[in-house]
């Protein structure tokens, strides 16, 4: 990166750089997995200089951290809006299913779901593993009390979430138009949304993390 670009780079404030380098890293970290995600990767996805990221967050593993809390914060606050909107009167039959549209209208966003699922993956990590796991808990706590689920229906409806998660991991709706199977799956787990799925997915899909543009 030259130094005029550099310079450019260093004038935008350091919040709306930060929410730049961590949006970049949640695109590499979902694509690519945490063996295979670099700061120079995510730097190059940013379209600043890997020393930037490095300053900024210290390396990999707290890097991964500050993007997992994003994408907790970003599903906690999604679904006390959903709450707020409902009112105080509705029950938690009536909220599951807008809590479960709500969560995935988030796939639009390409920086939220695989992002948590690398941290899923990551229980073992010393620095990764705590952060997910408090993730995990917030999320269910919110469901359990919040929404006033109580703990069997907090648990399904997590479960119906990973569900989800591991559809998208796996690419699974990639396979729609080739796999009855995998056409199947994509309709029993996203019901009148599966069309959504199947754009945000192809459009995250044909982004080439890391690789050089033509």
């Amino acid at each position: 990166m030259s130094s005029v670009t550099e310079k450019k780079a260093e004038r935008i404030p350091a919040a709306e750089r930060r929410e730049q380098i961590l949006q970049a890293a949640a695109r590499v970290f979902g694509a690519r997995g945490y063996a295979g995600a670099t700061t120079d990767v995510v730097a190059q996805e940013a379209g600043i200089s890997q020393p930037y990221v490095v300053r900024m967050f210290g390396g990999k593993d707290n890097l991964l951290v500050a993007v997992l809390e994003r994408a907790r914060n970003q599903v906690l606050t999604t679904f006390r809006q959903v709450l707020e909107d409902a009112g105080s009167q509705a029950g938690a039959e009536e909220l599951a299913p807008r809590l479960a549209l709500a969560y995935v209208d988030l796939i639009e966003d390409d920086t939220i779901q695989m992002a948590l699922m690398q941290g899923f993956l990551l229980g073992h990590h010393p620095v990764i593993g705590p952060c997910a796991r408090r993730g995990f808990t917030d999320i269910y706590r919110l469901l359990r009390d919040e929404a006033d689920f109580g703990p069997d229906m907090a648990r399904d409806f997590l479960a119906q979430g990973m569900l989800i998660n591991t559809v998208l991991a796996l690419r699974i709706p990639a396979e729609h138009d080739v796999d009855p199977t995998a056409r199947e799956l994509v309709q029993e787990c996203f019901g009148k949304k599966a069309g959504l799925v199947l754009r945000a997915t192809a459009a995250q899909q044909a982004r080439q993390i890391g690789t050089p543009a033509d």
